[in-house]
């Protein structure tokens, strides 16, 4: 017979268990039946003898009536009911009068009327409201510490239950696609991902650690070399980063894939049509800025920078940063002479509008940018009456001035901000201003999602540890643009790598990859980083082995589930989307932990604490 057969079979009624419904599916269909149900209590009204009770459950709320007349015992009870009590209730389903329809709840054209209750369990004065009329918005930490109660909202249970249809959609898509699902090691070993590792002491392997995947980025790639050519998981990942409003702390979830025999737009293709199809199905926002051919835009990473002064641009506005340096080369000005001549840039925003910032908003921009170490913000303002305000025209002279607003195509009422610096400096320090600016205009629209991805990222870059020494720019895995001729010919400067990021809304949604999956190719990549043969095969002595079997071209993304999801519903932090988050400390405040460890524990796994602080 089977399990098919038993499914097929099976008394679901059964499963109701205590309750024949739940408080969200009775209607003016069901006048007339006699049901069990169970919940929480919720609301408690009193009406001259009458007590109505409002159920909770996480499927609605159901109103019971308990009226004293020919049932006088059940109200010795009724009397008890508080807050939060868990309760059983059997009655017979009645229509509400008319002057007491509640067309705010899918119950609220009946009523039961209660015969008999069973209290399942007595419940503490909870630390916060739950019921929205009487509701004040609960500290955070408090929320936290007694979140099991928290999640007794309906806001947090419809966003989990959203949650749950969202990744069931995921892999729904990748199932149709022919892609196998995998689980891959939680106790792994520990990878160049360029976050801090968690460590776990092997008790077996006195003074070796495995350490929880960042991502399972070897793993993957392995499969690939084992033939799954189409792979995908929701993998848990960790990561010792500090957290921030799309960053939550320790722990976090990615839909991770991988394909082999496929070039990097095999790879947009397939990840395009779930993005729009997520968007639609799971948010309110209407997708913005695609291509004629219904493609996401893309953009190569030094475009990005020069355009938005980002690699995570938020096209839901336009605002583009124009480079100006021909123009002021050899101008009077000399904070933009000396820098054009020093082999800096100069580059310009138009702020359309901007004209109405007050001074103080202008010093405000004028920090923002210093914190992302520029030396200070210049700036025109475009009078009403065609004159220029600003401090520097003097120093340009008018008709350079001009020539510039020109150049920017800005009118009467715009103010055009200036940076000049190195190019990281400036296209960094100009980001961060277009981007509030966009804040302080209302430009960017909760109602629209802009996808792109950035493309053509740079191999290699300057250390940022050791001076003047080259190391990867991002993911050392990736293919290099031009194979070994480029690696062997071109500045490492100037090379690129089949890396991408897919963006949406201004905020970094994936990233991914063509792979490196040449052996000798890898080896000649990480010498010009600084890692000889001998210490790649130790760091990736497994992939290494491996490539050297046969290893098929392959490549993939990694998109963050929770952090899109925050993105389509504009959440104020990632920290809504899990069910048992941690605080902005990494600190879970409900279970305590981190929490001191005893000293036999230690003793197991040969682990001393020197200094406890």
């Amino acid at each position: 017979m089977g399990l098919k057969f038993f499914v097929s079979n099976l008394n679901l009624e059964r499963l109701i268990m205590l309750r024949t419904h739940t408080c969200g599916e009775l209607n003016q269909a069901n006048i007339g039946q006699e049901v069990v149900l169970t919940g929480w209590v919720h609301r408690r009204r009193d009406h001259g003898g009458i007590v109505f009770i409002d159920l909770r459950d996480r499927y609605g709320i159901t109103q019971l009536k308990f009226d004293p007349v020919g049932n006088a015992k059940i109200m010795v009870e009724v009397e008890k009911l508080r807050s939060e009590w868990v309760i059983k209730v059997t009655g017979k389903v009645a229509g509400r009068p008319a002057n007491m329809l509640n067309p705010k709840l899918k119950t609220g054209g009946i009523e039961i009327e209660a015969v008999e209750l069973e209290v399942l369990n007595k419940s503490l004065t909870p630390p916060f409201e739950l019921d929205e009329e009487k509701a004040v918005e609960a500290n955070e930490n408090l929320r936290l510490q007694y979140r099991f109660i928290d999640l007794r909202r309906p806001e947090a249970q419809k966003l989990l239950e959203l949650k749950d249809k969202y990744i069931q959609h995921m892999r729904d898509y990748f199932h149709a696609l022919s892609f196998i699902e995998v689980q891959t090691p939680i106790l792994a070993n520990s990878s160049p991902e360029g976050a801090r590792d968690f460590l776990v002491p092997s008790r077996f392997h006195p003074g070796k650690f495995y350490a929880l995947p960042q991502a399972p980025q070897q793993f993957k790639q392995l499969l690939m070399v084992g033939g799954l050519d189409r792979y995908f998981q929701i993998a848990p990942c960790f990561r010792d980063e500090d957290p921030r409003m799309d960053r939550h702390y320790g722990e976090f979830y990615q839909l991770d894939m991988e394909m082999s025999f496929v070039q990097q737009e095999d790879i947009f293709a397939i990840m395009e049509p779930l993005m729009l199809e997520l968007t639609e199905k799971f948010s309110n926002k209407k997708v913005v800025g695609l291509e004629s051919n219904g493609r996401f835009r893309q953009i190569p990473w030094r475009e990005a920078l020069t355009k938005y002064g980002s690699d995570k641009p938020d096209l839901r506005f336009e605002m583009e940063i124009k480079p100006i340096t021909e123009i002021v080369s050899d101008c009077g000005f000399s904070v933009f002479a000396d820098t054009v001549k020093n082999g800096g840039v100069v580059h310009a925003l138009k702020v359309e509008g901007g004209g109405k910032f007050s001074r103080k908003e202008i010093d405000e921009l004028t920090e923002l940018a210093k914190s992302k170490e520029a030396k200070g913000l210049a700036y025109i303002i475009c009078k009403e009456d065609g004159q220029l305000q600003s401090p520097i025209v003097k120093f340009l002279g008018e008709e350079l001035a001009q020539e510039i607003v020109k150049t920017l195509e800005a009118k009467a009422g715009d103010l055009i901000f200036f940076g000049a610096d190195s190019w990281k400096i400036v296209c960094a320090s100009l980001g961060a201003v277009r981007s509030e600016c966009g804040s302080k205009l209302g430009l960017k629209d909760n109602s629209k999602a802009a996808w792109c991805w950035i493309v053509d990222f740079p191999m290699y870059g300057f250390s940022e540890i050791e001076n003047g020494r080259i190391d990867f720019e991002h993911n050392p895995f990736s293919m290099v643009q031009g194979g070994k001729k480029a690696l062997a010919e071109k500045n490492p400067l100037d090379i690129l790598a089949y890396q991408f990021d897919m963006i949406v809304n201004g905020f970094e949604a994936s990233s991914g990859a063509i792979r490196n999956h040449d052996p000798e190719l890898m080896y000649q990549a990480f010498e010009i980083a600084g890692y000889d043969k001998a210490a790649v095969e130790a760091r990736f002595g497994a992939l290494i082995k491996a490539f050297k079997f046969g290893a098929p071209p392959h490549g993939g993304n990694a998109p963050g589930i929770d952090r899109i999801l925050m993105v389509l519903h504009d959440l104020d932090s990632i920290r809504d989307i899990y069910a048992f988050p941690k605080d902005g400390r990494g600190k879970d405040l409900m279970m305590d932990s981190p929490s001191q460890v005893d000293e036999k524990q230690l003793k197991e796994v040969n682990i001393k604490i020197i200094n406890q602080i």
